[in-house]
């Protein structure tokens, strides 16, 4: 097992404990929220989170859910998860000095790269499906219940917004050879998009509207994703792959 790959195995298991801890709290907390709503929205600080409290209240459980799991856990320490799992994958080498050794290797750049890449993006969007899987069952401590089918296109919309991101890193990693500078710039890049989100009057130009309450209620009204929002998503992370093999092609130690 390559040192790449026990690092995705091992970080995706401690990306998967943090996003279930996290699961597990919002809904134990859910009967206290359903009684509190109107406190916590007097307690919000701007409009947008208290337009996204009511939304919450309106839609009972499953709003709530949508909104603690997918827009908090997922959308913050999953965008996290994904920026750390790509950004060493050949400037980490660079730095290092042993990304000669790499490109010497006796197999085409090409599958070394795209085993590299599929290594990372597994580690990023399983941990979102199978923490999804465990809200039924975790839901039934609380009396409440969520069908299956509408979260696990819930799981496959988030996942395409982190993997647009994990993309993107992938491909400032295979030109650059500093992945601190590489965390640097994408952390800074995600949060600035999260924090036009909570500015009602920019708020729809932030990356994070495809992976918001709204969406997640289409999915679970319509049993079917938005495709204006989850194919441009599927684009840029099959562009940025064909670029970062473009660039990776002509990487030079």
């Amino acid at each position: 097992m390559s040192r790449e790959f026990r690092f995705h195995v091992w970080g995706a298991i401690a990306w998967f404990v943090v996003l279930e801890a996290l699961l597990v709290g919002a809904i134990l907390f859910w009967p206290s929220f359903e009684e509190n709503i109107d406190s916590l929205k007097a307690m919000a600080p701007i409009q947008v989170l208290k337009d996204m409290v009511d939304k919450l209240g309106e839609g009972g459980v499953a709003a709530y859910v949508n909104g603690q799991h997918f827009f908090k856990g997922c959308n913050t320490v999953g965008t996290l998860a994904a920026v750390v799992f790509a950004m060493g994958t050949v400037a980490g080498e660079a730095h290092r000095g042993t990304l000669e050794m790499l490109l010497a290797r006796p197999l085409s750049r090409r599958r070394v790269l795209t085993e590299r890449y599929v290594s990372g993006a597994l580690a990023v969007i399983v941990p979102v499906f199978v923490s999804s899987l465990t809200i039924p069952w975790l839901l039934g401590f609380v009396d409440e219940d969520m069908p299956v089918g509408p979260l696990l296109l819930s799981s496959t919309q988030e996942s395409a917004l982190l993997l647009a991101v994990y993309s993107a890193t992938f491909l400032y990693s295979c030109a650059s050879s500093k992945p601190i500078q590489i965390a640097f710039a994408m952390l800074l890049f995600t949060i600035f998009q999260f924090s036009i989100y909570m500015i009602k009057e920019v708020t729809h130009v932030s990356l994070f509207r495809l992976t918001d309450v709204d969406t997640f209620a289409y999915i679970g009204a319509t049993h079917a994703l938005e495709p204006w929002k989850f194919l441009p998503l599927v684009a840029f992370s099959v562009t940025a792959f064909v670029a970062a093999q473009f660039v990776y092609a002509r990487r030079t130690p």
